[in-house]
């Protein structure tokens, strides 16, 4: 594995299929009595938040306690960072408290990428999202998502998404899952389609390694998984479609269009939805979507990052079952199993 996890372009094919493989296993630890394992015991993640998020905090935090680690919650707001302390700063002080990882989420595209070659700080960096550039966990979680419910959670093992097509609609252009999940996808062997108003497309998107289309309803009978996109509102400072009925009109999914897609497909969405307008009830509250599992997948896909930045064994063969070895070498468990959870 590489040492920090910045961009979805960054991973491998291999690296991203042991990231997913190491999530399964993750995910195990869900259907134990005792859900936690001593992996990253005495290690210490900071979660260095510049912009408000929720899912994706939380998501973090429940990760790093179920491996055991401990947890720093730095929030930008009411902090050093709001009289003026920069970035550098305030990592150079992450830096004197030793923290052995931190996960970044800031609103300038870039700010994790310079945060882990700076030298400002010896740590994995993970980015939790950063501008509209991008956001890899939510990548990773939308294909384990994937691949589950399109190969399954034990035929999967080992398996990329070869062949599957998949259609990400929506706010294109202010979205940093879709550009995390149109390099993802295509490491994977997937085929995406992006649909969007031509306003919402972005410049130089004929670069991405993906189709482009405005008509919905033309790329929906051909789908495996639609992924409907938040309307950014709060990043638009233009007007980028005539009025919400007439965007909803054209670009949202309702169960008429829903039953367009082959019986196989699923609806997905990175939250949070805005019902009505991308997505109808009707939809968000059926069996297809996925919106809830990808809450759930989110933390097994963020351990299994955090373990194998800072603990997993780079040795692992990543096209079978993954060995995952406790990250403390005088453990007398063998080295090829997830330790077991921990006794209290």
């Amino acid at each position: 594995m590489m040492r920090h996890l910045i961009s979805a372009a960054d991973l491998t094919r291999d690296e991203a299929v042991l990231i997913l493989d190491t999530a399964e296993e993750m995910a195990r630890v869900a259907d134990r009595p005792i859900k936690k394992l001593p992996a990253l015991r005495g290690r210490t993640v900071c979660n260095l938040f510049f912009e408000d998020s929720t899912r994706t905090r939380i998501s973090f935090e429940a990760a790093e306690k179920r491996l055991s680690a401990d947890v720093i919650n730095f929030a930008a707001k009411g902090s050093s960072v709001s009289k003026g302390e920069s970035l550098k700063d305030t990592a150079q002080t992450l830096e004197a408290m030793g923290v052995d990882a931190v996960v970044i989420r800031h609103g300038a595209s870039g700010a994790p990428y310079r945060l882990a070659n700076s030298g400002w700080i010896d740590a994995p960096v993970i980015n939790a999202g950063d501008g509209t550039h991008q956001h890899p966990t939510q990548a990773l979680l939308d294909a384990f998502t994937m691949r589950r419910r399109l190969v399954g959670r034990d035929a999967g093992i080992g398996q990329d998404l070869a062949g599957r097509r998949i259609t990400i609609v929506g706010d294109v252009l202010h979205s940093r899952v879709a550009r995390s999940n149109v390099d993802l996808l295509h490491t994977l062997g997937a085929e995406v389609t992006l649909v969007a108003p031509p306003t919402l497309v972005p410049v130089g998107v004929e670069t991405w390694p993906c189709e482009v289309s405005y008509d919905l309803d033309s790329t929906l009978t051909k789908s495996d998984a639609v992924m409907m996109l938040r309307v950014q509102r709060e990043r638009m400072n233009a007007a980028f479609f005539p009025t919400e009925r007439e965007y909803s009109r054209r670009y949202g999914l309702d169960g008429e269009r829903m039953a367009k897609m082959p019986e196989h497909a699923i609806v997905m969405h990175p939250g949070p939805m805005v019902r009505g307008m991308e997505i109808t009830a009707e939809v968000a509250d059926s069996d297809r979507c996925t919106v809830i599992e990808q809450v759930a997948n989110g933390v097994s896909i963020r351990m299994a990052v955090l373990y194998l930045l800072l603990g997993g064994n780079e040795s692992d063969a990543p096209t079978t079952r993954p060995s995952v070895s406790h990250p403390h070498p005088s453990n007398e468990r063998s080295a090829h199993t997830i330790p077991a959870a921990e006794e209290k």
